[in-house]
């Protein structure tokens, strides 16, 4: 279920001009569901994230793609879902090699955060290095109003709730293959590239309807996307990444207008 109906109060100011009273009224709305998702890995619980519960598995593909767990998806054998009482855990079968790199990491982490970087012993295990883009293609300005228009058409979760980002992910030409959403922008991010991988990885750029923090070009970055569109504003660490590594990098992006940051 990706949204529960809920009896709420409206409070709404009288249509009387010269009036400061507010009616109340009765309505029903719709919340997005947020619920606790554990990536389990060979057995053993790697992460817990707070997701709407729908497509879990490119969910889970696009996570350990862009956390480095794994670099192909060849690497991982299988994915199931189970329901508890308390959320849904994801459990994934990684090849030998990879969970044995895996349990190698996890030494290397003194904690669990909901960002993840204080439990990061060394610093410069933040910024990873992936090798540096060789553009092969440049995006049309004249592309963002139907880019922006098919997103807003098929964002049907935020449409219901109000509560959801989107991640899409578009041909050079402008054609949506595919649209992602969840309460958090990592993770609609992670989705679309979880789709992106297991569909032979075609051309094109990511369009986000959110900031554009350096973890979101990172995760682009790690699975060879070569373009990031953000609807909102780009962080000073994002640019700087992404000028480091040749990466494309749009913001504010609206009807009308966008930013070239690099």
């Amino acid at each position: 279920m990706q949204f529960i109906k809920k009896k709420c109060v409206l409070y709404q100011k009288s249509n009387t001009s010269l009036s400061s009273d507010f009616i109340a009224n009765e309505k029903i709305d719709h919340l997005a569901v947020e619920m606790p998702v554990a990536l389990v890995y060979n057995g053993i619980s790697h992460s817990v994230m707070m997701c709407t519960p729908q497509d879990l598995e490119e969910f889970a593909i696009g996570f350990s793609l862009t956390e480095g767990i794994i670099t192909d998806t060849k690497q991982i054998y299988g994915i199931d879902l189970e329901e508890n009482c308390n959320g849904i855990e994801v459990q994934i079968e990684l090849s030998t090699r990879q969970f044995v790199a895996l349990k190698e990491h996890r030494r290397n982490l003194i904690g669990r955060t909901g960002c993840g970087i204080c439990g990061v012993e060394q610093l410069q295990q933040i910024q990873r290095q992936y090798s540096k883009i060789i553009p092969t293609f440049t995006l049309n300005p004249a592309l963002i109003d139907p880019c922006l228009t098919q997103i807003e058409q098929n964002q049907l979760l935020a449409k219901e709730t109000g509560a959801t980002h989107a991640a899409a992910f578009f041909t050079p030409t402008g054609e949506m293959l595919a649209l992602r959403e969840d309460v958090g922008r990592h993770v609609a991010l992670d989705k679309v590239l979880g789709w992106h991988a297991t569909h032979q990885r075609p051309q094109g750029f990511v369009f986000v309807s959110s900031r554009a923090s350096y973890e979101m070009v990172q995760k682009c970055l790690a699975c060879g996307i070569e373009m990031l569109i953000a609807i909102s504003a780009p962080t000073a660490l994002a640019v700087e990444m992404a000028e480091q590594h040749h990466f494309t990098l749009f913001g504010f992006a609206r009807k009308g207008r966008i930013t070239r940051y690099t």
